[in-house]
């Protein structure tokens, strides 16, 4: 039992790291435009972030050490300023989102516009990231977040043309009437929403807080390998049924909303309530861990005393900081921009971060004065050479892409 309730870190880091508000809108997006031709993305993008994610956490059990504390040591200051701004910069804009998430899923409940709900979602995020413990947003916000699979059974019950998605997505092809910059735009988006920098700061973090050790690697593992395919499972429910609702049709998705339609359209009203929980709970989480993803990349750089369960006293600055992320947050969404177009910025150019983030990791877990015998193997190695590759082209890529298709809309 005690094992079981371990692996809720995955599932938390999963779901609010996988399933974000970025994910949410971004993939029912990519559904109702491009069907699952787009699918095999969320695939690779799941693979990806079990490889850094993996690392990450054996950095985290091996040194007792966070990713970030070491990128500095390892890397020097300058390069580590480099990461720091790079993924700072990402992880606060997704925040502002998330933040921003939360306030529309309230919206959907209450009727309330989402401006008044900013406030108190902001108070209620920096009181969980001061007070609570890891177990209650690992269990509350991690397990009420699979309420998400409501998707799936919508989905089923929606009765799509199982052989039409599957076609779609084994032919990873673009629809007639879009073009190939518009398909390659979208890619790199669903990469970026996929592969977010915050989830390895996170989840590694997170580890060290919790004091893993050699004894926790394969928890850690039962973590990556089971979490995320479980949010990569419910991006692409998200998207199929986008496919079948909004794609024949040719409507697309603009608000949070219209990306829960679908499960209304299946399951009723009762379906729908249970995704908005889902939405409350997802985005909720993942305001959390950025929250935390923020401070904590802070702190490790500039060696200050940091960690949820160390108290203020001690650690005041790393507190002082969550405040202030959360009063930006907060203050940059009372200028009235919208939650949905930051989401499609964070997206862009959390691709744009990608090599900043991963090329780290990937020399401290094969550097043996921080991981012994427990350095990369040739599996791991190989695939994380790949996948910088790949992550190297989406960041070189995403700034052109989003200027030529205009964010999506041309």
């Amino acid at each position: 039992m005690k094992r079981l309730f371990a692996i809720a870190l995955g599932i938390l880091t999963a779901i609010g790291g996988f399933v974000d508000i970025g994910d949410l809108v971004t993939n029912a997006q990519v559904g109702a435009r491009f069907g699952l031709s787009l699918g095999w993305v969320v695939v690779v993008g799941v693979v990806g972030i079990c490889v850094f994610a993996e690392m990450s956490g054996r950095i985290a059990a091996v040194s007792g050490r966070a990713t970030f504390d070491l990128v500095r040591e390892r890397l020097g200051p300058r390069v580590g300023l480099l990461n720091l701004a790079g993924s700072l910069a990402v992880t606060l804009l997704t925040f502002i989102a998330e933040i921003g998430g939360v306030a529309l899923a309230l919206e959907l409940v209450t009727s309330v516009h989402y401006l008044l709900w900013v406030p108190l979602v902001a108070v209620l995020v920096w009181l969980v990231l001061w007070r609570a413990k890891f177990s209650l947003m690992e269990n509350v916000l991690g397990l009420l977040g699979l309420s998400l699979i409501v998707f799936g059974v919508a989905l089923w019950q929606l009765h799509p043309d199982w052989g039409h998605l599957s076609s779609q997505m084994a032919a990873a092809d673009k629809p007639l009437g879009e073009s190939w910059t518009l398909y390659a735009y979208f890619a790199v988006a669903l990469f970026g929403a996929a592969m977010t920098p915050y989830e390895v700061f996170f989840f590694s973090s997170g580890g060290v807080e919790e004091r893993w050790t050699t004894k926790d690697i394969s928890t850690m593992r039962a973590n990556v390998f089971i979490g995320f395919p479980l949010g990569g499972l419910l991006s692409l429910f998200i998207a199929a049924a986008a496919a079948t609702v909004y794609q024949p049709l040719g409507i697309s998705v603009e608000t949070l909303g219209e990306v829960g339609l679908p499960v209304a359209v299946g399951l009723g009203k009762i379906g729908l309530a249970i995704a908005i929980v889902g939405f409350v709970a997802a985005t909720f989480g993942a305001a959390c861990e950025t929250g935390l993803s923020a401070g904590y990349s802070v702190a490790q750089y500039v060696g200050w005393q940091w960690g949820k369960y160390v108290k203020p006293r001690v650690a005041g600055a790393f507190h002082l900081s969550l405040v202030l992320f959360t009063v930006l947050a907060a203050g940059v969404l009372m200028t009235m921009v919208h939650p949905i177009l930051v989401t499609e910025f964070s997206v862009v150019f959390s691709a744009v971060a990608l090599p900043l983030t991963y090329f780290p990791i990937l020399v401290v877990a094969n550097d043996p004065d921080y991981l012994g015998e427990h350095t990369n193997g040739r599996v791991a190695n190989a695939l994380g050479t790949v996948y910088l590759v790949l992550v190297g082209v989406a960041a070189i890529a995403a700034i052109p892409l989003m200027v030529l298709t205009k964010m999506g809309t041309a």
